[in-house]
């Protein structure tokens, strides 16, 4: 707990930087627990971590930072290749290690050796869309509770051993009406959201609302053309995706 409440304290000092003036960061800003933006500093190593939508293809067998194979074709190399351009000078390194079907018990097994051993000082997770998903298929026996608790005890071991790490929380999201989300998935699916924004609140994290990224999209497009099955994301969402996660740091 005592590092958590210094996390906490040295996350809060950083606050007071407003959201960049788009209609996205402007959207992000009144519901993003964490006000400021991540400053992206020389030498960060920066971690995306989660499900198949981090994951997206990536060649699984590369390990090394920054390598095109290695980040997957959605959202985190849309995010990647950004931020190796704009801060070139910084000498960055950047991995992707999502895993397609992962649930929170299934990132806790592997946190050493694809978090941890990384030593990441800026960390992104998202997770748990298949934490409901399964369980609605009958697939998992978890729940919500299962979900806040394990992602409870993933943080504190995170930040035990990596007290000065930078967190980013990805609220989980599904568009309704594209293939296999429809209504059925809610309220309970809203219920793994609040759990998510709860912890980014609880651990000073900053949050990207998702589904209000998405919502908001489908005023200019169907969900068809952001996503290809209400989860996974076609180029369009991934690029959406993107451009959430690049509104949270500087």
């Amino acid at each position: 707990m005592s590092n958590r409440r210094k996390f906490i304290q040295h996350s809060m000092t950083a606050i007071g930087a407003t959201l960049a003036s788009t209609s996205l960061a402007k959207a992000a800003s009144s519901i993003t627990e964490r006000k400021s933006k991540i400053e992206v500093k020389q030498q960060d190593i920066i971690l995306f971590q989660g499900d198949s939508i981090t994951d997206h293809g990536r060649d699984r067998k590369i390990t090394s930072p920054n390598n095109l194979q290695a980040m997957g074709n959605g959202y985190a190399m849309l995010a990647a290749g950004t931020i190796l351009n704009q801060f070139a000078e910084k000498n960055l390194k950047i991995y992707n290690r999502g895993i397609s079907g992962n649930k929170i018990p299934q990132l806790e097994e592997r946190w050493q050796s694809d978090c941890i051993d990384l030593k990441p000082t800026i960390l992104s997770i998202l997770i748990g869309v298949n934490d409901y998903w399964h369980k609605k298929n009958g697939d998992y026996k978890g729940s919500v509770k299962t979900y806040k608790d394990n992602y409870n005890r993933l943080l504190d071991t995170t930040l035990n051993k990596l007290p000065n790490v930078k967190l980013i929380i990805g609220e989980p999201f599904a568009v309704k009406d594209v293939q296999y989300v429809d209504n059925s998935w809610f309220p309970e699916f809203s219920s793994y959201q609040s759990a998510a924004r709860d912890l980014a609140k609880e651990y000073a994290a900053v949050f990207i609302p998702y589904q209000d990224v998405f919502d908001r999209a489908e005023s200019r497009a169907n969900g068809a053309y952001w996503t290809t099955d209400g989860v996974h994301t076609t180029m369009a969402g991934a690029n959406l995706m993107a451009e959430a996660w690049l509104n949270t740091i500087k």
